[in-house]
């Protein structure tokens, strides 16, 4: 483990198209680094401790370094790399969720698969930063995520809102979804459907199947978390 208290110079970037960002907090925005190249840990820990609002608490080579730190640190924000030797950024981001569940995660990666990204996000990120990523951008998708909300470039982002990344949910799976995530009963949802109770429990079991999910909880969760179904 590196815990990071030096001010080096960043390297030069440029504006990108992430959206813009929230207002700086008050207090620090406490930041874990967690990759297994030691240049980019460098490299970020360089660039972002110049900015007042961000404290790089501590950077980590892997996944289990990680998750052991955030243990004994109280941690905000993780920069999670998604392709780690040992414990990947995916299995890191779910167990996350059980260990530090108020801790929020941006997966970094020097590839863009929609497979990845949509996996990235059923875990639970919450945003998406390529490794060339313009200093501007990894700056607004920090301060964005710690005042939570998402941050994926338009390009992510459109794809996800488009429901594009659908894990092969039909729209009627998609429609029952939504519905259930409203609160509504199987009952309620056949009667608003028009559809028996058996067919609606039938589509429910093939959606948490489809999703992976435990439950109709857990899939509610990673539809939203994943843009498949949005609720008011």
């Amino acid at each position: 483990m590196e815990p990071m208290n030096e001010r080096n110079e960043p390297a030069e970037m440029e504006a990108g198209e992430m959206p813009a960002a929230v207002e700086k907090t008050v207090s620090p925005i406490r930041l874990l680094i967690v990759d297994d190249h030691p240049i980019v840990r460098f490299g970020l820990n360089a660039l972002l401790a110049l900015h007042e609002d961000i404290d790089v608490v501590g950077t980590a080579a892997g996944g289990d370094e990680a998750l052991d730190f955030v243990q004994r640190h109280a941690v905000d924000v993780l920069l999670v790399d998604l392709r780690m030797p040992g414990c990947s950024g995916i299995e890191t981001l779910k167990r996350l969720r059980e260990v530090a569940p108020r801790s929020r995660s941006i997966v970094l990666s020097s590839f863009e698969y929609d497979e990845e990204i949509y996996d990235a996000v059923k875990a639970g990120a919450q945003g998406y930063l390529h490794k060339e990523s313009h200093a501007e951008d990894i700056l607004n998708a920090i301060r964005l995520v710690h005042g939570g909300k998402r941050a994926f470039p338009r390009r992510i982002a459109e794809r996800l809102s488009n429901n594009r990344m659908t894990a092969g949910l039909s729209p009627r799976e998609r429609e029952i979804l939504e519905l259930v995530s409203k609160g509504l009963t199987n009952k309620e949802v056949a009667n608003t459907l028009q559809l028996s109770q058996f067919t609606v429990r039938n589509h429910l079991n093939h959606i948490t199947e489809k999703l992976e999910a435990s439950d109709r909880t857990e899939a509610i969760f990673i539809a939203m978390q994943t843009g498949i179904i949005t609720v008011s």
